[in-house]
């Protein structure tokens, strides 16, 4: 293919950009300032004179012949001579629409991901192989996604007014899919026809870049997620950002989006408790957290490392989760929106453990190059990065060691002491029903037993419109129904930051951990005068927990406990349960007292995405009361041959 000039905006200079700061003062963000000029200055002479993204272009021979040795990229040219003989999925306007008129996501998503992820699967095996064959095939794909109506997800434009070209708005699916084409830009380069760089910048100033200067420079109003504190935050963020500074030549052009960065991204870290926990749970934890540590990683490599959000104290917290959540033997709590079968991303976890120093050696022992993700994330990784360059540290860390506490979130994982016989483990929820992606779960616990979470919370569902609509607590498991919590007087939690777990006392030692919760205020019950869960959790001998609840009321009213399990379960006394799978067991011994009680075994049925539906044990005592309390004490038991 012939060499052709690089394509790029128009250049727009430092004094022009200052002009447009005075004539549009930017609407209050965090700190509820404007951009600043001077930063904006110092931040454009830091800047490189041509854009780029991560990794190294198709040009680069030797780096790319150096990567296609490696395993993870063995089968990526196998895989995009396939996408050759495959037509692009089709996706009408009716397969958008199907959201808006049934709710269903998960149709338009399967085959826009199909269609979006031939992006990075053809660029990818174009630069190992660089000899034109892919190039056709990757024209056509951008040709195909530029003629879109919106890149905006169905799910994100629910009054379809980004469909209906009313407005551009920029969201999950556009932000990622912007930073992937400007990606493939910048490493295929002039491999690419002209007209298809054009194509690309063109739709990247359309949909992405004009919007964003638009909202930054208060010529419009900001999108609720440059303001807001969860997931959208980051990765947003990362994909206009990193979509700009790899395409556009101006480096005071790049240097606003740079600056716009620096300002909003402390949103999202404002988003994690001053403990580092993320309420959004371990999943949304890889995904924004993730996110947050490319973008810092874009900005990082085109400063030259001058600036350099991800250091950080904020950051530097929230960079623990992913070792601190950990209950035992790789498992995680499903808290808020998340899967039983949650684990930290091991390249995220091999970056920030070398990033942050934490010396985590079964973490950073992995290779974190890898084809896999989207075409960015690869690039990042399997090129040398600042975590890459890094120091190691020089004393190993061997984990979180026997309790991770986070004290603001009120959450406490504990774990047997090292070389103990116990196998058990356990994670206690305090929290509020108002955190990100919340579910009403005050008082909710996961006990596991070796590397099973046999009493556990069962995760987030699969979502549909109604997971994020005023509907959201119908879901059986998105309620406390779908907790091992209370029912009291007949009343399930309800939803709010004054529905919270207070924490009345936590004594901790090396043999037992005690934490107890005044767990009243998320129930609605104007009778209810006093409600403790009191968690006692022991190191002693196999381990065990012990859970007890106090209640009083101002008349008699009924009450009950749960636990929650995708085992088998039995009752094998009047008074006590047991939990198992093909290994392990756990005995629930219960005491009452008030009143007599009844177990009363319900399947929550709910759409999960493993497909397995949890069983709720509900603990009912059988009659109204005034005072009662009920006990669980858990302990692992052997079970009985043929069980």
């Amino acid at each position: 293919m012939p060499t052709t000039p690089p394509i790029s905006l128009p250049r727009i200079s430092l004094t022009l950009v200052l002009c447009i700061l005075v004539a549009f003062p930017v609407a209050s963000g965090a700190a509820n300032e404007s951009i600043d000029k001077d930063r904006l200055n110092n931040i454009a002479d830091m800047l490189p004179e041509r854009p780029a993204g991560f990794g190294s272009p198709i040009t680069d021979r030797s780096a790319w012949e150096k990567l296609a040795r490696n395993d993870s990229f063995k089968k990526t040219i196998a895989r995009a001579e396939r996408l050759l003989e495959e037509p692009i999925p089709e996706q009408p306007d009716e397969l958008y629409l199907d959201f808006s008129r049934t709710g269903n996501r998960t149709r338009w998503q399967r085959v826009s991901g199909l269609r979006r992820g031939r992006i990075g699967a053809l660029a990818l095996a174009e630069c190992l192989e660089n000899k034109g064959r892919f190039i056709p095939a990757f024209e056509r794909i951008v040709g195909t996604l530029c003629s879109e109506r919106t890149w905006v997800m169905p799910a994100h434009d629910r009054g379809l007014a980004n469909f209906n070209g009313k407005i551009v708005d920029i969201d999950l699916g556009s932000a990622m899919l912007a930073w992937s084409l400007a990606s493939a830009d910048y490493l295929l380069a002039d491999k690419l026809s002209p007209r298809t760089r054009q194509l690309i910048r063109d739709n990247l100033e359309t949909r992405i870049f004009k919007p964003y200067r638009d909202m930054v420079l208060g010529k419009r109003k900001e999108n609720w997620w440059m303001l807001g504190t969860n997931n959208w935050n980051a990765v947003c963020l990362a994909g206009v950002t990193g979509s700009a500074l790899a395409v556009i030549d101006s480096p005071e052009s790049r240097a606003l989006f740079v600056t716009a960065a620096e300002k909003y991204s402390q949103n999202f870290l404002n988003g994690f408790t001053d403990d580092g926990y993320c309420s959004e749970g371990l999943g949304y934890w890889n995904y924004g957290f993730g996110y947050y540590v490319m973008l810092c990683e874009a900005i990082h490599q085109a400063t030259g490392g001058k600036v350099n959000l991800i250091e950080n104290p904020r950051a530097a917290k929230a960079a623990q989760f992913g070792a601190n959540i950990e209950i035992l033997n790789g498992v995680y709590p499903a808290f808020a929106d998340c899967s039983v079968r949650a684990r930290p991303g091991s390249r995220l976890m091999y970056f920030v453990s070398r990033r942050f120093g934490m010396g985590l050696r079964s973490w950073e022992q992995n290779d974190p190059s890898s084809a896999s993700g989207s075409l960015y994330e690869s690039m990042m990784y399997s090129f040398p990065n600042s975590a890459s360059r890094a120091a190691t540290a020089k004393v190993s860390s061997s984990g979180p060691g026997i309790r991770s506490w986070f004290d603001k979130a009120g959450v406490l994982l504990s774990r047997p002491r090292a070389a103990s016989a116990s196998r058990l483990a356990v994670a206690l929820k305090g929290g509020h029903n108002a955190e990100h992606h919340n579910h009403n779960d005050v008082g909710s616990f996961v006990v596991v037993l070796g590397d099973k979470p046999l009493l556990l919370d069962p995760g987030g569902e699969v979502y549909t419109a109604r997971t994020f609509s005023g509907r959201r607590y119908e879901s059986n498991v998105l309620n406390s129904f779908g907790h091992p919590v209370p029912v009291v007087a007949g009343k399930l939690q309800r939803t709010g930051r004054q529905a919270q777990g207070r924490i009345v006392e936590k004594t901790f030692t090396d043999s037992a951990d005690t934490l107890v919760l005044d767990i009243s205020s998320p129930y609605d019950v104007p009778e209810l005068k006093k409600l403790e869960r009191n968690f006692t959790y022991s190191r002693l001998g196999a381990g065990s927990l012990t859970v007890t609840d106090k209640v009083a009321f101002a008349r008699p009213c009924n009450f009950g406990a749960a636990i929650v399990t995708f085992d088998r379960w039995k009752q094998i006394s009047p008074s006590a349960l047991m939990v198992y799978d093909q290994q392990d067991a756990l005995g629930v011994q219960i005491e009452v007292t008030g009143a007599d009680f009844e177990i009363l075994p319900e399947t929550i049925k709910e759409d999960l995405s493993g497909r397995r539906l949890p069983t709720r044990l509900g603990i009912n005592l059988t009659q109204p009361v005034t005072q009662a309390s009920v006990t669980l004490v858990i302990t692992p038991v052997e079970q009985a041959k043929g069980s």
